[in-house]
């Protein structure tokens, strides 16, 4: 090993020593990593890729505290490149440039390879990913990007193209536990303290996969620990290290979509309890209650409507309580619709008839306005037929008549089918009978 790399090497030791928990615990190889087997299994083509030495520039996409930044630097150690790293919160396009010029000079100098780390690189604006590029289409530098969002949608397609995605997971609870366990016992870069099983687990459990939030939190119970004059890290320690529960929440992002969505699908699956658990993840982090009630709104239309007409009308109320009462009250209302709308019987075809119908307009020429069912206000327009012939259906003894009211050419046109299920079993049956007086085809189920 040349001298500046020994000095160097020396250096990062004397800094890691002085470093939070998280950094001295960072593993120094691939068989220390914790967690993301799925990308470090035998086989597995990250791990093949950093082995063979055959590396590529890639962005690594998934949640804080889930070995991003460790992965990039054991890229970089594993393959003997120098490591440089930037932020996207702070960097700028002098920044990229700098560093794409040291590259070359590097890889000119037959010093090998640089991977260059950025962090964040879904908050890097255009121009800056755009001066990127040429350093990673001519191989200057390996590009290994840190993303907490969807880098499909956050980073610009020449530079996307040209780097492999992987995902990272967050760590399952055992997963943390283990790398708790690990951190309390060692004595050269962990606490050196302790730690009781109730007190691994709750750790465990309320971090929500980010091992770096994990060992953060481990550090300060075992510094309260120690001014209590524990010998070893409890439960009460750490629950006072975390103060409270951390959700991995970002109104703005991924998380965020992920949530709702899982919140819309478990009302959609009738699971209540399940819809109840993401509404107070969603309130719990800080999220807009009125964006949660809108959705709640579509959905009494979109996925209950006329199974149970009352839906609507309830989560409306939901959004009104909101308005009026706020949080923290509002919950209650919030968690009400949400059980209502969890349980209520679902029927789709009010989204499948504004499907049919938007299909059919689209479909061809507009249609024209038949001559009985246009208004016909003036005498010269009676004359000419426009608003004659048309029935009043309150004349009629069953309140409807058998009269045209779609254009010519689409007479059979039938875009609402209702399902038998809940008080739509009942509509379905009343529409039944209107279609035999109107001489309207048979209506089949949706599938």
């Amino acid at each position: 090993m040349p001298t500046e790399d020994l000095f160097a090497a020396g250096r990062e030791e004397a800094a890691r020593a002085q470093a939070p928990l998280p950094a001295r615990m960072r593993p120094r190889e691939l068989s220390e990593v914790v967690g993301q087997q799925h990308l470090l299994s035998e086989g597995a083509a990250f791990r093949s890729m950093v082995e063979m030495g055959k590396l590529t520039s890639l962005i690594l996409w998934g949640p804080p505290g889930s070995g991003k930044t460790t992965l990039a630097r054991l890229i970089s150690r594993s393959t003997g490149a120098h490591f440089e790293q930037l932020s996207a919160t702070n960097a700028g396009v002098k920044d990229v440039r700098e560093v794409l010029a040291r590259a070359a000079q590097r890889l000119g100098e037959g010093r090998g390879r640089t991977v260059l780390f950025l962090d964040e690189i879904h908050r890097f604006s255009k121009s800056q990913q755009d001066a990127l590029l040429p350093g990673v289409e001519d191989g200057v530098v390996i590009l290994v990007g840190a993303t907490t969002e969807n880098p499909f949608f956050e980073v610009n397609s020449p530079l996307i193209s040209r780097a492999t995605v992987f995902r990272t997971e967050p760590l399952a609870p055992e997963e943390i536990a283990d790398l708790v366990e690990r951190a309390a016992s060692d004595t050269m870069r962990g606490i050196g303290m302790p730690i009781d099983e109730d007190a691994r687990e709750a750790l465990a459990q309320r971090v929500g996969g980010d091992a770096r939030l994990a060992l953060n939190a481990l550090e300060m119970a075992a510094t309260i620990a120690e001014g209590k004059g524990s010998p070893v890290v409890t439960e009460e320690c750490v629950a006072e290290a975390l103060q409270r529960r951390i959700i991995r929440y970002d109104r703005t992002g991924d998380r965020h979509y992920d949530i709702i969505s899982a919140f819309i699908k478990s009302m959609r699956g009738s699971d209540p309890d399940a819809a109840v658990y993401w509404l107070q993840t969603m309130i719990e982090a800080g999220e807009d209650p009125k964006f949660v009630a809108r959705r709640m709104v579509i959905f009494a239309s979109e996925d209950v409507g006329l199974a149970d007409p009352s839906a609507l009308e309830v989560a409306l109320n939901a959004f009104r309580a909101v308005e009026v009462v706020g949080l923290p009250e509002a919950n209650y209302a919030l968690t009400h619709a949400t059980l209502h709308l969890a349980l209520a019987p679902k029927s789709n075809s009010v989204a499948l008839a504004i499907r049919a119908g938007a299909e059919a307009v689209q479909g061809g020429a507009p249609g024209e306005v038949p001559a009985h069912l246009r208004s016909g206000a003036t005498a010269g327009e009676k004359a000419m037929g426009i608003g004659v012939g048309y029935v009043y259906p309150h004349d009629a003894p069953a309140g409807v008549v058998p009269q045209q009211y779609l254009p010519d050419g689409h007479e059979s046109l039938i875009v609402y089918r209702p399902r038998r299920v809940g008080d739509e079993t009942e509509v379905a049956e009343r529409v039944r009978r209107i279609d035999a007086i109107l001489g309207k085809p048979e209506r089949s189920v949706p599938p």
